[in-house]
């Protein structure tokens, strides 16, 4: 009887049809299910995208220059930064700049990179739905190559981005990069984290960097680097490149060092990183296999007297591993740890002593600025003439990032051509000694004079280095 049995199939199959249908229809429409795989891996960044993209906007600064030069500066590392319109003639023109910014609260702060507003005699921000603001800015630090921009909203809440936490994310940590390449308007690009720490890379003082191979492009500078919860978890700042576009190799400032910077500029306070007084060097692998010892590390080499560190019990010899928890591997990232704190706050060091592990508290002071630095070009019949010197202090040393660990003379500039210059001194060398006599202050360098057929010799620090240098 093929009639029943067809009309009973079909009420069968409709039921499940319509039983499927309900089940469709009775799922949320935004169910994570649409963007994420069974494994966990988005299929789409779609969301994502609509919630941060709004608090991505592009930055345009106006400049008066005076001789042009040229946007690259010959080295394969490349600020994401690019002339777009230039004007005018003759010496002097007008410059506009562009680059990208990250609202960071919704009251109108901005964070981008200090490349991109440096010198800028007018900033706009433009918001992702067209609207223009006219910038301030609250705080600009070449250090960091961090500036924090405010806009006035009037009483309107803004799209904002909240801080994640930098040092939680690893390498293989999917990454979505917003900003603005080549001022063809917003773009979203995704890769990985594919490196941490990087600090080799001479981009800004604080050579800590988050590398990913997110695809990035000059204009890009002071755009957003966003983790998957939605976080900033970094700030754009240089690529890797050897013709200007890029190749795979991008790197951001850590967020943590974005946000202290910018609870600095939010209060209206200077700008002054902590300081524990303490120098150091990476631990020599060959010492640490024949003793036992940690591969990472930084070996303290030296105690400021009175400094925090010496304070707190710290001595030479001791090897640092870690600041609150989290590793240190060599001088560089120590600065670094030391300078997402804040002063008047206390980390705790971690550190091995004749094998044994201990843990010391240290309190974050600012650094003082004792001896006075007292700026003095050097002249007469010294082999130093020619050179600009400064007395170096803690609070000299952290604001031209070199060691606040060492005592002596800082050469600020050295004249081309100047004795000093022909001597092969550089600016950043810190003279330590005369003729094994120990040099702190400006005025004992200038007393130096060469007395007829008397050798001398001088002793200098070279980034880390100790030199001599001296007559034949």
């Amino acid at each position: 009887m093929p009639g029943p049995q067809n009309n009973k199939i079909g009420g069968c199959g409709t039921t499940v049809v319509t039983l499927a249908l309900l089940a469709f229809l009775l799922l949320p429409q935004d169910s994570p299910a649409e963007e994420t795989a069974d494994d966990g891996v988005p299929r789409s960044f779609a969301a994502l995208v609509e919630k941060s993209a709004p608090a991505v906007i592009n930055i345009y600064a106006r400049k008066i220059v005076r001789s042009r030069t040229q946007s690259l500066d010959g080295s394969a590392f490349w600020r994401l930064f690019r002339d777009t319109l230039l004007f005018g003639y003759g010496r002097e023109r007008i410059e506009n700049s562009l680059g990208s910014g990250v609202m960071v609260r919704s009251d109108g702060v901005i964070v981008t990179n200090h490349h991109v507003v440096e010198a800028a005699d007018g900033i706009v921000a433009a918001l992702a739905d067209g609207r223009v603001f006219n910038a301030e800015v609250l705080l600009s630090d070449k250090r960091t190559d961090l500036a924090v921009l405010k806009i006035a909203t009037r009483g309107e809440t803004l799209p904002s981005l909240e801080f994640g936490d930098s040092d939680l994310v690893r390498v293989g940590d999917p990454v979505l990069v917003i900003g603005n390449p080549f001022g063809l308007g917003q773009t979203v690009t995704s890769g990985i984290v594919s490196a941490l720490a990087r600090t080799s890379v001479g981009i800004s003082d604080f050579r800590f960097f988050i590398q990913t191979d997110a695809a990035i492009n000059p204009g890009n500078s002071g755009g957003a680097q966003i983790a998957m919860d939605g976080k900033l978890i970094g700030i754009s700042t240089a690529i890797y490149s050897t013709t200007g576009g890029s190749q795979g190799l991008g790197f951001a400032i850590p967020a943590n060092m974005v946000r202290m910077v910018v609870e600095t500029a939010v209060q209206r306070r200077p700008l002054i990183r902590p300081w524990i007084g303490l120098s150091g060097r990476p631990v020599p692998a060959q010492a640490a296999t024949m003793l036992g010892l940690p591969a990472k590390g930084v070996l303290v080499t030296g105690l400021y007297k009175e400094g925090p560190a010496a304070a707190a019990g710290i001595a030479t010899g001791d090897i640092v591993l870690s600041v609150d928890g989290l590793a240190v591997d060599d001088p560089q990232v120590l600065r670094y740890r030391i300078a997402t704190r804040l002063v008047g706050t206390n980390a705790r060091l971690r550190l091995i002593r004749r094998g044994a592990p201990i843990e010391i508290l240290v309190a974050l002071k600012a650094p003082p600025d004792v001896p006075p630095r007292n700026d003095r070009w050097l002249s007469g019949l010294s082999p130093l003439s020619g050179a600009e010197a400064a007395s170096l202090s803690p609070a000299l040393a952290e604001e031209i990032g070199v060691d606040s660990g060492i005592s002596g003379v800082v050469l600020l500039n050295v004249n081309a051509g100047s004795a000093a210059g022909r001597l092969g001194l550089r600016a950043g060398d810190i003279i330590r000694a005369i003729n094994g006599r120990p040099i702190s202050t400006v005025e004992e360098l200038a007393g130096f004079r060469m007395e007829a057929f008397a050798p001398w010799a001088i002793g200098l620090n070279r980034f880390g280095q100790e030199l001599t240098i001296g007559s034949r």
